[in-house]
């Protein structure tokens, strides 16, 4: 049913109330007067009485006088119309002035010659004498009697003599009155009994069409409703709210600044699980090959998937975005033809989501859209050919960059809103390779200050420094001079240290490997490149965890703060501050199962999104650990000093036995 049709239907309801009240307003008048004329008829039958006897009365005693009106200007002088005045006219006028100059004996003579004439004109029928009459001296008085709204003088000419006379009202019997009054009343009735059937006319038209309106559907009139893609989206977007009101842990009457004490939050040196984020539909043997946070919502959280083998006509890759105050479902799903490897909110736009495919095509998702991507490069040798395992943004608001890279060495440079080709491509290769000049990268970052220069991990093993331009003393492409060598196999995951605090930590970067280790390194200076090969040792190297490191990430807010996840389902928080040989905290995430992305909260940290191949996101909170105190600055400059004049024996570089010490 339409919003008009239904509109309508209300205006018609309103109006039959209405109607209805009107008429049992009436009904209760009627009932009344009723009451009121049985209970007490004597009054308003005394009152007709007084009225007819009023006017009877004044007829009779009009009739009773000779000539009352002979006094009344514009009468005749007698009371009998029927006689003629001829010498009167000009007397009648209600204005004399035209007569003042008669003499009294002329008026006189005047009244005794109508007498004659008169007398001698009834003679055979009246007999009495009837005595002269003076006519009054008449004068010219101007008097406004009342006030009108609008004064009109009337003025008179020698054409104007005569005037209409009226003629006396007959009197009125009292049987006539009250013939009359009965039939108003009569008519009255008459008039409301067909104004209330008119009424039940209306109503029960009303009552027909509001019936007709709101009949029972068939099953296939329903079918065609639910199956509606209006009716679709409806339902979708008004469970998400209802459920996010359901899921909200607080109460809404309460006041939470009275009192206000500190919750169930995580304590020092304790994590706890917030949620955990699976769909039966959508995610079901699937496992997360990629996480990020939302720049703008910090409930907000996204995660990429690969195939799903067991269902043949799903897509092959999504892309779902979780809210912590929804749990049951993702807020949005997308799809992908493709395994999606890598997913990255945009910092600029809060609903644009990239990301990369197994087949290397970089896709654009936007939430006000549908499932579907809004735009995607094209499958040719102008962007990828293979596998996107990395990609980041950089830039600012009103310049920025996707920069993308591929197993067969291709870095690409995208405009957001132009996925049909790359703006700029960049092959890095390294001549020193055996079989192929081509280096396959696995990891890629940027530091925190730079959005020309960044470093790539390799399946080899090794962490190169590469250029988008040429910049002074470097040239465009792969560094192959600066080798960052120490892992002994294919690295999962690099990071810069983020650029907060008072101390400037920006040259440090992470690596883990499928080696099972996790390493610190110092980038070099870009100001003094090398002119040969030279192997960059790391600061440190982190050999606790049993099984392939799948990745590390440094804490946003915390100098010394880093977290790992592993193959054998660890969560291990480190404090380089604290211990540099084990981690402060170490947890195993759900089954148990391997763990492939980490991803800390870009706010403050204190939440940590962990997902791996059970095709579960978890959110973890690590409470108190998160907030750095004003020392830790200067305890991680002590700590990487320590580590630097410690050598390689004493950081877990040299041979295997400082490596076992380092891993206690």
């Amino acid at each position: 049913m339409s919003e008009k049709r239904r509109a309508e239907i209300e205006a018609k309801r309103a109006k039959l109330a209405e109607l209805r009240k009107a008429r049992a307003d009436r009904q209760k008048a009627e009932a009344e007067r009723r009451a009121s004329d049985t209970g007490g008829p004597s009054v308003p039958r005394r009152d007709i009485d007084a009225i007819v006897e009023d006017l009877i009365g004044s007829g009779r005693d009009n009739s009773a006088f000779g000539s009352p009106a002979s006094s009344v200007p514009g009468t005749p002088a007698l009371g009998h119309p029927g006689l003629p005045l001829p010498a009167l006219g000009n007397s009648q006028s209600g204005r004399a002035s035209r007569q003042s100059d008669i003499t009294s004996d002329t008026r006189l003579s005047l009244g005794t010659t109508l007498i004659q004439s008169q007398n001698g004109a009834t003679e055979s029928v009246m007999e009495r004498e009837m005595t002269p009459r003076v006519v009054p001296d008449l004068i010219d008085i101007e008097q406004e009697l009342f006030e009108l709204p609008q004064k009109e003088r009337v003025i008179y000419n020698k054409e104007v003599q005569t005037m209409d006379i009226e003629s006396e009202p007959e009197a009125v019997s009292e049987e006539e009155i009250r013939e009359r009054i009965l039939r108003e009343r009569e008519a009255a009735e008459a008039e409301r009994i067909a104004h209330e059937q008119e009424l039940e006319a209306e109503s029960k038209q009303l009552d027909e069409e509001i019936a007709q309106e709101i009949r029972e559907m068939t099953e296939e009139e329903k079918l065609s409703i639910f199956s509606a893609p209006e009716f679709l989206d409806f339902v979708e977007q008004s469970t998400k709210i209802i459920q996010r009101a359901l899921n909200d842990n607080y109460d809404y009457i309460r006041d939470y600044t009275i009192g206000t004490e500190s919750g169930p939050e995580a304590s020092e040196g304790r994590i706890k699980c917030v949620c955990s984020f699976y769909d039966e539909r959508h995610t079901k043997n699937r496992s997360i090959t990629d996480i990020d946070w939302s720049p703008k919502y910090p409930e907000l959280s996204c995660a990429s998937y690969n195939k799903n083998p067991a269902a043949i006509n799903e897509p092959d890759g999504i892309v779902a975005v979780w809210n912590l105050h929804l749990l049951e479902r993702p807020e949005f799903v997308f799809h992908s033809q493709s395994d999606v490897l890598s997913v990255t909110f945009s910092p600029f736009h809060s609903n644009l989501v990239f990301g990369g495919t197994y087949s290397g095509q970089i896709l654009l998702w936007d939430t006000r859209s549908k499932h579907l991507p809004v735009l995607k490069t094209p499958l040719s040798a102008a962007g990828h050919t293979h596998p996107v395992y990395a990609m980041q943004m950089v830039g600012t608001q009103n310049a920025h960059n996707l920069i993308t890279s591929s197993t067969d060495g291709t870095v690409c440079s995208w405009l957001v809103d132009m996925l049909a080709q790359p703006q700029e491509t960049l092959e890095l290769v390294h001549a020193g390779h055996n079989k192929t000049s081509e280096v396959a990268i696995t990891a890629l970052n940027f530091p925190d200050n730079e959005t020309t220069t960044f470093w790539v991990g390799t399946e080899e093993g090794n962490v190169y420094q590469a250029n988008r331009y040429d910049r002074a003393g470097a040239k465009a492409g792969l560094n192959s001079y600066d080798v960052y060598k120490g892992h002994a196999g294919p690295i999962m995951g690099v990071h810069f240290h983020p650029l907060v605090g008072p101390v400037d930590f920006s040259d440090l970067f992470l690596s883990c490997s499928v080696d099972w280790t996790v390493k610190l390194w110092r980038a070099k200076s870009l100001a003094k490149p090398s002119t040969a090969v030279t192997h960059v040792p790391p600061l440190y190297s982190f050999d606790e965890a049993d099984d392939y490191v799948y990745d590390v990430k440094w804490h946003p807010t915390h100098p010394a703060l880093f977290g790992t996840v592993d193959g054998a389902g660890k969560f291990d928080v480190w404090n380089l501050n604290h211990d540099t040989e084990v981690p402060v905290v170490s947890t195993t995430v759900g089954s148990g199962r391997a763990l492939n992305k980490l991803r800390w909260e870009r706010k403050d940290g204190r939440r940590a999104a962990v997902g791996g191949s059970d095709g579960r996101l978890y959110i973890y909170d690590i409470g108190d650990m998160a907030l750095p105190r004003e020392s830790e600055w200067t305890d991680m400059q002590r700590t990487v000093a320590g580590m630097v004049s410690g050598g390689a024996h004493a950081n877990g570089i040299g041979d295997d036995s400082a490596r076992v010490v380092a891993g206690r």
